[in-house]
């Protein structure tokens, strides 16, 4: 007799499949959140990365830019730069904003702005939006134009006054948006545009001030801008500046979006798989509903592949819709987080569709379907029918070779997917090999707790005896269980352990002895009476003055920087300028831990201190060389010592240190940490700005603010993520519910038919999921505390400082919802009747 063809296949497959989906909706709802969630993730932060692409002219400000700190281009080099097309120059500080009447109201005196200079090319690319009007440029000497931030802090508006340095500048109007925001970076407080002569007006531009220098260049259409990038840092390879092209325009933003998306793309994964779990127990429940009519077939004559061709159409219809369905929601969804998220993300992208993210999420979703629904359904179809109708009491769990070698197939091509589509595969395969070590490690537990169940000595008490038989009984679902409870319990935890670290970790780092005020730009001949002026206004201050440079890292141990075909992972400090100083003592905050430090009176050749963490990931140590830029000039020094910077002292703490004698002759600025009686800061703050209008005080707690607010919108994006995978935990906790549930309704008729009352078959059933909780805790707390750690410590480099009582907290709540969830799960089954569910056997 020949096989049924497809179509023949699909007509009684179609018949036979309810319109609600009864018995595959748990399939459906698996799939359809593992397959939006990382649509969704992946689909943002190709919009995201993409519109930073495309808007990278933009801004950036120009298609190169060349930026260098506490000085400007000479005119040769400004020649140079506009023989390559149009130019703009800006110049951006840190500058304190007073109201020119002194202040009204509850506004404070002074606000701490980026205080940007511009010329009249400016800008290059895109528009300076106002809110009463249009950009005119130049802008006058005399005026000002603020954001919103500085208009509502300062409680100004358009026609105010506001002092800048020793200069008065009338406000012109408020900026809607400023085009080159984003390529900007990080700052700490609100913007405000002035005209380059305006900025000059201020006396604010000193030697040593803390300054930036930026020429933006728009260069002739066609022009080869990896080519002239490449000819200005060769050309200028020891200056110690810093060159971007419209391609890299915020190289920042971009790794930060691209390795968040990745860490939680690989959680959406890891969601997928667990929910793959889910989806099998799902089919496993369909297909033992279906065992009379799978019997039936075969009796009649129906082969095994008339079989499998019915059910796989019906899986498969249910799980093609659920991924179109998630493919759909998660090419949606992106919009809406744009829209929620406002100015939190650095772009406001519109709708688009992007393929590949969509095409990989589908081809997870796929994979995950083919892996967990081939096994009950192989079974199905090669199992006789006197085996299926024993299957309640004697269950066949194999499968045979030829679908065996599909699953690992498909896990071998899942795996690849993952590894090929990484930024970081290491990364990846960590992940994915940490997720299948849990699996493993419960599905263990699960087949222990059977064989103990077994071995265990026979109790008095029926409900406990009964529910120990429940664990190892023929068609026990005791290793579902355990993977279900196990993977929620644990998902719980590791969500607590993380969230508990981001919310801990400022107040962690910040200490009872952090300072009041950071001060920058004080003018280095006047240490003395600046000291003097805030022992003035606050009684037995802390007072700790460094020197403040900028420098490039551009050599160590007779390697150039410019040369590495790639920065070592975690050599952030060789992006760019940093921090540099000078002092003849151990700097306050580290400690030394190799070398020694030089003499006080100290005049022998460049000497310098490094932190051990970078000299750890440059494979450097001390008596090595290593080459900075510091104001244009090369400085080879010694590594003398290293030392171990405590960067959680809030203070003042440098990467590299000087010895005095290579630094001080350097124009360079002071920089101060006060730490102050309470209630004194404002006395202080006023008392500085009117001794010293250059100064910029910056106020640890706003800065501790943005920090905070930046790990809460971190936090958000983790929780929202991890919800997704708590969510598949109790999934296939139902799930496995599910798949037992003719078992369980066939031993609560024969309880109920000996006299059991409702509360005694439920109460057998809660002991029985209490033992597996209480088996499982101890393992789940410490699988989800190195699961946290690893994420905190490793992914995110912060410290590891959690709530352990939120994390038992939350692992005794965990347990309690999956508890109620499994009793909430048998409840339906208290009202079976025995005589209905007698004839289903």
């Amino acid at each position: 007799m020949n096989g049924l063809a497809w179509r023949e296949s699909w007509r009684i497959a179609r018949r036979d499949l309810h319109a609600g989906f009864r018995g595959l909706r748990l399939l459906f709802i698996c799939l359809f959140l593992g397959v939006a969630t990382l649509a969704a993730i992946g689909s943002l932060t190709a919009s995201i990365t993409d519109e930073l692409a495309a808007r990278g002219q933009t801004l950036l400000g120009g298609d190169l830019e060349i930026s260098m700190t506490q000085r400007e281009a000479g005119a040769d080099d400004k020649a140079a730069f506009r023989r390559l097309g149009t130019m703009s120059e800006t110049i951006r500080m840190r500058a304190m904003a007073q109201r020119a009447d002194g202040g009204a109201g509850n506004a404070p005196l002074a606000v701490l702005t980026e205080l940007k200079g511009v010329d009249a090319a400016y800008p290059l690319y895109g528009t300076l939006a106002l809110r009463n009007g249009r950009y005119a440029a130049p802008l006058p000497p005399d005026h000002v134009l603020i954001g919103d931030a500085l208009a509502e802090r300062l409680g100004v508006a358009r026609g105010g006054q506001l002092r800048y340095g020793n200069a008065i500048f009338t406000i012109a109007d408020v900026i809607a948006d400023e085009p080159d925001r984003v390529g900007e970076g990080f700052t700490l407080g609100p913007v405000a545009l002035v005209s380059i002569e305006g900025m000059r007006r201020t006396g604010l531009l000193q030697p040593g001030s803390l300054f930036e220098s930026k020429y933006r260049i728009r260069t002739a259409p066609g022009a080869d801008i990896d080519d002239l990038r490449e000819g200005l840092e060769k050309s200028y390879a020891s200056a110690g500046w810093e060159f971007k092209d419209r391609d890299r325009a915020a190289p920042g933003a971009n790794r930060f979006f691209e390795r968040m998306g990745q860490f939680l793309s690989l959680i959406g994964l890891a969601a997928l798989v667990i929910a793959g779990i889910g989806v099998s127990n799902g089919v496993s429940s369909y297909l033992a509903l279906k065992r009379a009519s799978i019997a039936t077939f075969k009796v009649l004559g129906a082969s095994s592949g008339d079989i499998a061709r019915i059910y796989l159409l019906q899986v498969g219809a249910v799980a093609a819709l659920a991924i179109s369905a998630g493919l759909v929601a998660g090419a949606l969804l992106p919009s809406a987080i744009v829209t929620f998220a406002g100015d939190m993300l650095p772009v406001r992208p519109g709708f688009h569709l992007h393929p590949l993210p969509l095409a990989t999420s589908a081809a997870y979703g796929l994979l995950i379907a083919l892996i967990f629904t081939l096994p009950p359904l192989a079974r199905a179809r090669t199992q006789p029918a006197a085996a299926i109708f024993r299957a309640l009491v004697d269950p066949d769990r194999w499968i045979d070779r030829g679908s065996m070698m599909i699953v690992g197939a498909a896990v071998a091509a899942l795996i690849a997917l993952a590894l090929l589509t990484a930024r970081e595969p290491l990364f990846s395969a960590a992940v994915l090999g940490a997720t299948a070590a849990v699996l493993v490690v419960l599905l263990s537990i699960g087949l222990a707790v059977s064989r103990l169940a077994r071995r265990a000595p026979r109790l008095r008490h029926p409900l406990w005896r009964l529910a120990i038989a429940n664990l190892h009984r023929p068609g026990a679902q005791t290793s579902a269980l355990v993977i279900a409870l196990g993977l929620a319990l644990t998902l719980f935890v590791t969500l607590a352990g993380i969230q508990t670290s981001l919310n801990a970790e400022i107040s962690r780092t910040v200490p009872k002895t952090a300072p009041s005020l950071f001060v920058l730009d004080i003018p280095a001949a006047e240490e003395d009476r600046f000291r003097a002026l805030v022992a003035g206004e606050a009684r037995d201050p802390q007072i700790n003055i460094v020197p403040a440079l900028r420098g490039t890292i551009v050599a160590y141990a007779g390697q150039r920087v410019a040369d590495l075909a790639e920065i070592p992972e975690g050599a952030w400090f060789l992006r760019g300028e940093r921090g540099v100083t000078y002092s003849a003592r151990l700097p306050e905050g580290s400690d030394l831990v190799a070398g020694r430090w030089w003499p006080q009176d100290y005049s022998g050749p460049p000497l310098i201190s490094l932190d051990e963490e970078a000299a750890r990931t440059l494979g450097i140590g001390v008596g090595d060389t290593l080459t900075v830029n510091v104001l244009g000039r090369e400085i080879e020094a010694s590594i003398a010592s290293l030392r171990k910077v405590n960067w959680d002292t809030m203070g003042f703490n440098y990467v590299l240190v000087f010895s005095p004698n290579t630094l001080a002759a350097a124009p360079h600025s002071l920089a101060a940490t006060v730490t102050a009686p309470a209630g004194r800061d404002g006395a202080v703050t006023r008392a500085l700005l009117g001794a010293f209008p250059g100064v910029s005080v910056i106020a640890v707690k706003d800065v501790i603010g943005q920090i905070s607010g930046l790990l809460e919108q971190m936090s958000s994006a983790i929780l929202a993520a991890a919800s997704i995978a708590i969510l598949a935990g109790i999934a296939v906790l139902i799930g496995a519910i599910s798949a037992s549930r003719q078992a369980r309704s066939y031993d609560s008729v024969m309880l109920k038919t000996l006299g059991a009352t409702r509360l005694q078959v439920l109460g057998a059933q809660a002991l029985e999921y209490a033992l597996v909780a209480g088996t499982l805790a101890l393992v789940s707390f410490a699988l989800g505390t190195v699961a946290a750690w690893y994420v905190i410590v490793h992914v995110f480099d912060f410290g590891w400082a959690p709530d352990w009582a939120a994390m038992l907290g939350t692992l005794a709540g965990g347990a309690l919802l999956t508890l109620g969830i499994g009793i909430a799960g048998s409840i339906p089954l208290m009202s079976v009747r025995p005589a209905r569910a007698l004839r289903q056997l």
